[in-house]
């Protein structure tokens, strides 16, 4: 019991991972957006040099900002394989037990005769 309560807690703490990271995608995602809007308001209004330096430092922001998203995105993808493979893993061994089960109740049967 101790070992399927540590990988329940395990499974939880994963699930909980992922929320998280779900939440910190969306969060920066509307960043993003938000920087994005600004940066149309003000373009309008920004000629010359200083636009540009603007310009470029919102371009560079929202690489930087694009490489974050990707990052996130993959561990939340690993993350969720990891619950897969988890559960993949107990169906298995579910399975495995409950052949032994029957192989046992067989063996008991012919013994008992």
């Amino acid at each position: 019991m101790a070992i399927n309560g540590m990988q329940q807690s395990e499974e939880s703490a994963t699930r909980n991972g992922v929320q998280a990271l779900e939440m910190a995608f969306s969060g920066i995602t509307k960043c993003r957006q938000d920087v994005e809007n600004t940066k149309n308001n003000l373009m309008s209004h920004y000629k010359g040099s200083d636009g540009k330096a603007f310009m470029d430092l919102v371009t560079a922001w929202e690489e930087k900002a694009d490489v974050i998203l990707v990052n996130v995105q993959d561990m939340i993808e690993t993350l969720n394989q990891t619950l897969s493979e988890h559960g993949k893993q107990q169906g298995a061994a579910v399975d495995s037990i409950n052949r032994e089960y029957a192989q046992s109740d067989a063996v008991f049967d012919a013994l008992r005769g």
